[in-house]
């Protein structure tokens, strides 16, 4: 079954649904795709301005070993701070650096592999764009979480599918497993992902291209989602 084959999600399914028993959603940082040996400093200055639940490592164009480099103090400073350390796209790499989990892309390798080679406390995220299919698939496969998106127009990455907040909302009807909403995501249109059903609000360039500094993004961030 593919998503044609699957019912439309009804006009206002995102307000019918929404949850008012929910607990906040929380932050999810992403690297830039590049970045200098300051950027340990930046990334310290964003944890101290508020609770982020989780930080991926996204660098493009690295081989793994100058990226297992530059990971080792972003790695530490986030076991310091109690933030989940995840690698994108590799599952080797992750193994490697005992990192607390992996985000796949949808040619990045099955969830199954991943929980066989990383163990059965890694976080497991899988990219399912704006799909409920590929959702269902990576709910069967075990992931840990999923992630929708892109929600509004993003320079972080090229976008070739763009959601509606209703599949934030029908997936907490129908799933247990947390849903991550990204893509062009800030401060000024994080509430209606929030409201219509995200757990994790997946931020980048909201917060390393802020002029006002990491600390005022996150911030601005945390008051958006609702802490």
């Amino acid at each position: 079954m593919d998503d044609l084959e699957l019912p439309e999600v009804p006009e206002g399914f995102a307000e019918r649904f929404a949850r008012e028993d929910r607990e906040p959603a929380e932050l999810y940082l992403i690297s830039p795709p590049s970045f200098d040996a300051a950027f340990t400093d930046r990334l310290k200055a964003a944890f101290d301005a508020g609770p982020i639940a989780a930080f991926q490592l996204r660098l493009k164009g690295l081989d793994e070993h100058t990226i297992a480099r530059m990971a080792e103090p972003i790695q530490k400073l986030c076991a310091e701070r109690d933030v989940a350390f995840l690698i994108n796209d590799s599952i080797a790499l992750a193994k490697r650096l005992g990192a607390d989990g992996v985000h796949l892309g949808q040619d990045d390798g099955d969830p199954r592999e991943a929980r066989d080679v990383l163990g059965r406390d890694a976080q497991i995220g899988v990219t399912c764009h704006n799909s409920r299919h590929l959702a269902m698939e990576a709910g069967e496969a075990g992931a840990d979480y999923v992630a929708f998106g892109a929600f509004y127009p993003t320079t972080t990455k090229d976008v070739q599918h763009q959601a509606d907040p209703a599949i934030l909302s029908w997936w907490t009807v129908v799933s247990p497993i947390p849903c991550v909403a990204i893509g062009g995501i800030t401060a000024a249109n994080a509430a209606p992902l929030v409201a219509a059903g995200a757990d994790f609000v997946a931020v980048s360039g909201a917060v390393w291209n802020d002029p006002a500094g990491e600390a005022a993004a996150i911030q601005a961030l945390l008051k958006a989602i609702g802490h």
